[in-house]
């Protein structure tokens, strides 16, 4: 390619002197930068508003996240003051414009608190998130104590946008002027077409034609920036293609130790979650017969006096107690005085086993079974089928003064809201039915 000639001082260029070509050029490219700009901040505006709108979604889910459990507790505890606290500490972040909380209590009309730091907008402009609030007193018993609903900002939203449809606008038209310079140096260059035959040539690359090699048709003796340019992509192409082999041998070998890593992190992960999961029965059950312990028990047992308080439910509690225990170990020994205690467990986890009752041992040859829903006469009722059951196993007990096998005998109370007032007068109630029912000779239900 030869260069063009110097223009003598006062020359004109062709293309100027024609006057047409380069000025339409020039508005024609201006003129499409115009319009793609236009174009172009449209569309990126209104993506940029759903962004933000799914931004502030995600910001109300997390902010649901972070306050629904202690909202949930605020609720169940009655703890107004909490209440407050937390709404105002929700209406006060920044993309919530009004919280509501809707309390649900039984035999209760619903109660609502509401705050809000913005004009109320109107529904659908905005990202409005509503979640029930439910609270787990205990494994298996999930509740639902009211609904939360976040609106969002709608300052917030348009503010936000304003910052980026401004660095959009920006963005677009310094983009469309170097667009343009770019066009105008190519043509006053003459390389348009060899630099689309590049570009088409780039374009139709993949790893599997890297060898292809790149060829302009251009008659040319000297060596020039194109000429620079066609050697260089095919050194690319012969470097790239060395490159990808690397890689993908790379990318094998992380892709192995990926995969070992893996495992060892997931069989650790598991002995770890095998062990915690342990640690928590063994800090919660009793090592012998594999019971809830006291520990577990005193967790439960306030949580369903306050539960039959406030829902009236019936609530019934069993002191067992096996008879001559004492004359059992000193008969048999302690081992199959253990093994005793272990079949006795094991008959109450048997006849005890609907959602919700607990069976513990509270020490010794002591048990105690929490019936949340009985009533008196479905709590004898079980409590015959226990002995019936224990009787059935049959285990020889020589030291009994009453029968030839290992017997229990029951005390039973049931809650009564008129004169009970917390779960231990519940407890003593049934610990008073057990002495009666030892006093009237054992193997008997007294209540």
């Amino acid at each position: 390619m030869t260069q063009p000639e110097p223009l003598s001082e006062g020359q004109v260029p062709d293309a100027v002197a024609a006057g047409s070509l380069g000025r339409r050029l020039v508005l024609a490219t201006l003129g499409f930068c115009l319009l793609f700009t236009l174009a172009s901040v449209g569309v990126r505006t209104y993506s940029a508003w759903q962004q933000n709108l799914q931004e502030m979604n995600a910001e109300l889910a997390l902010i649901d996240q972070v306050f629904q459990s202690t909202l949930s507790k605020a609720i169940w505890e009655m703890d107004g003051e909490a209440l407050g606290t937390h709404l105002d500490s929700i209406v006060q972040t920044a993309p919530v414009s009004r919280v509501q909380l809707q309390i649900v209590r039984a035999g209760r009309a619903p109660e609502v608190l509401e705050r809000r730091q913005a004009p109320r907008t109107e529904p659908g402009r905005v990202p409005q998130l509503q979640r029930s609030l439910t609270y787990e007193p205990y494994a298996g018993a999930r509740e639902t104590v009211g609904q939360l609903t976040l609106e969002g900002d709608e300052r917030v939203l348009r503010a936000r946008l304003f910052d980026q449809a401004t660095g959009i606008v920006l963005t677009q038209v310094i983009q469309s002027l170097l667009l343009a310079g770019l066009i105008m140096w190519l043509f006053n260059r003459t390389v348009t077409l060899h630099v689309r035959k590049v570009a088409w040539h780039l374009a139709q690359l993949t790893p599997a034609n890297l060898g292809r090699r790149l060829r302009l048709d251009r008659r040319t003796v000297r060596r020039d920036e194109l000429s620079q340019l066609e050697a260089g992509v095919n050194a690319l192409q012969e470097k790239l293609s060395s490159y990808l082999e690397r890689q993908h041998q790379a990318e094998l070998d992380l892709a192995a130790h990926r995969d070992r890593l893996a495992e060892l992190v997931e069989a650790r992960t598991a002995e770890l979650r095998a062990a915690n999961e342990r640690l928590e029965d063994l800090s919660r059950s009793d090592p012998l017969t594999g019971l809830a312990n006291r520990r577990a028990f005193d967790e439960i047992k306030d949580v369903e006096f306050r539960r039959a308080t406030r829902l009236g439910q019936p609530l019934t509690v069993l002191m067992c107690d096996v008879d001559y225990f004492k004359r059992y170990n000193d008969t048999y020994g302690h081992a199959l005085g253990d093994q005793c205690l272990r079949v006795v467990a094991d008959t109450l986890r048997s006849v005890f086993s609907r959602a919700g009752e607990v069976v513990a041992r509270l020490g010794g040859e002591e048990f105690v079974v929490l019936l949340p829903g009985s009533d008196a006469a479905t709590a004898r009722d079980t409590a015959e089928r226990l002995q019936q059951r224990l009787s059935e196993r049959a285990m020889r007990h020589a030291g009994s003064d009453i029968a030839p096998h290992v017997t229990l005998s029951i005390g039973l109370a049931t809650f009564d809201p008129e004169t009970m007032d917390h779960f231990d007068l519940l407890l003593h109630r049934a610990d008073e039915a057990l002495y009666q029912a030892k006093s009237q000779g054992r193997n008997r239900i007294a209540d």
